[in-house]
């Protein structure tokens, strides 16, 4: 948990310039705390529904993070193989991960097959039928969710919508009836359940609940075909403050599944960014001071290849100093050293004086930051550190150049 007291900002009890003293910087930081308080706030909210949390991998994907929760009774949602791999390799049980994703290879379905998954979440015809083909070859039975698309706008950016008309996502509800009813007269495949994943950061509860109507529909329509489903599973997105933004109000959202949702079905859950986006900081250090053009800019260590959100998204992060210094705050332009005219961490936030060496906190990154981190401009990625229990350990050493160009022939 991050505090502020008269020695700077801490983390979890531990100071955050102290952290960037040991470790350096560009560092991403995770309270094992907030991660699990978050996982039991989730809990308590469905405690109802008793859901399988099944946490998305794509927010984050270090191992430790994985272990954390799995060690806690969380499953994983993942969307390939090498997080299948990752998943298995924390400690997540197959028997609690879903498998996601429009592009599936046939070496990932029968990576998945071999593992012995909960289910597939199959968005195509084309899909279900190389995933029987495999099965059939394998001589064993595949587990099938059928994602739906929903056709709800759940008026988040363009960038992570999946439920529109138009989108690659899943399938609408008279093919998901269709391949659902493929899938329970096939040998080969076992049809579980349906799945619906509206989008991300989503903080209105509205579309969830539109989303669960046309779930509830398409779980009529079947039932009257004879095919009772044993999962249903309503995705995640859920969305968090980042500074303005108000968070999913999670008891309603629970409300109103339990009503809308048939009896008997297990609920199954997706949450990714509400789990762990509050839980990290990214660590930079101030390297040069500038003006252009009327604009106060502030070039820190930390850049686009650490933190895409900002250029990606037009995502806004809390940006604090680790220690204040006295002063009046002015509009600043936080930038990174990518060769990039859009490698910013902020644009004309206020800020107070900062010295070359100081460190800023960029918070609420423990989602979608290092996860998407690249090695553009050649830079290597940055170390992650997890506090926990009053310590600090490293889950992720920081790489060289020698990491970079070692695969390169």
């Amino acid at each position: 948990m991050l505090e502020r007291g008269r020695g700077g900002l801490s983390i979890d009890g531990l100071a955050v310039e102290e952290l960037a003293r040991r470790f350096g910087t560009p560092l991403y930081v995770y309270s094992a705390a907030a991660v699990t308080e978050r996982l039991e706030a989730l809990r308590s909210a469905f405690a109802a529904q008793a859901p399988l949390i099944c946490y998305a991998l794509k927010a984050n994907s270090n191992r430790a993070i994985i272990s954390l929760l799995a060690g806690r009774g969380a499953g994983a949602d993942v969307v390939s193989g090498g997080e299948l791999l990752r998943a298995r390799a924390a400690g997540v049980p197959a028997d609690r991960i879903v498998f996601s994703g429009v592009g599936k290879t046939g070496e990932e379905l029968a990576l998945g097959l071999k593992q012995g998954i909960l289910a597939f979440n199959v968005e195509s015809s084309e899909e279900l039928e190389a995933l029987e083909a495999l099965a059939r070859s394998s001589r064993q039975r595949a587990p099938v969710m059928i994602r739906l698309n929903p056709g709800v706008d759940a008026g988040t950016h363009p960038h992570v919508a999946t439920a529109l008309p138009a989108s690659k996502f899943g399938v609408a509800a008279p093919q998901a009836l269709r391949l659902l009813e493929r899938a329970a007269a096939s040998r080969w495949l076992r049809a579980r359940g349906i799945q619906c994943h509206i989008g991300s950061q989503i903080t209105d509860p509205r579309p969830y609940e539109r989303a669960a109507r046309a779930v509830a529909r398409t779980m009529a329509a079947l039932a009257r075909r004879g095919i009772v489903l044993e999962l249903v599973d309503l995705g995640g997105g859920f969305g968090v403050r980042y500074e303005k933004e108000r968070e999913l109000p999670l008891r309603r959202l629970a409300s109103s599944f339990c009503a809308l949702m048939p009896a008997g079905p297990r609920l199954i859950l997706e949450p990714g960014r509400w789990l762990v986006a509050d839980a990290g900081l990214l660590l930079a250090r101030v390297l040069y001071r500038k003006s252009a053009g009327g604009r106060r800019l502030v070039i820190v260590d930390a850049a686009m290849n650490d933190l895409a959100r900002p250029a990606l998204y037009g995502a806004r992060h809390p940006i604090l100093p680790a220690r204040p210094r006295r002063g009046p705050e002015r509009r600043t332009d936080i930038v990174g050293p990518i060769c990039e005219s859009v490698d910013f961490l902020a644009r004309a936030r206020r800020l107070g004086p900062v010295e070359r060496g100081d460190i800023l906190a960029v918070l609420k990154a423990g989602a979608y930051g290092f996860s998407m981190s690249s090695q553009y401009n050649s830079r290597p990625r940055a170390a992650e550190v997890l506090v926990e229990g009053g310590r600090a350990r490293l889950i992720r050493r920081r790489e060289t150049l020698k990491d970079i160009v070692s695969p390169e022939r």
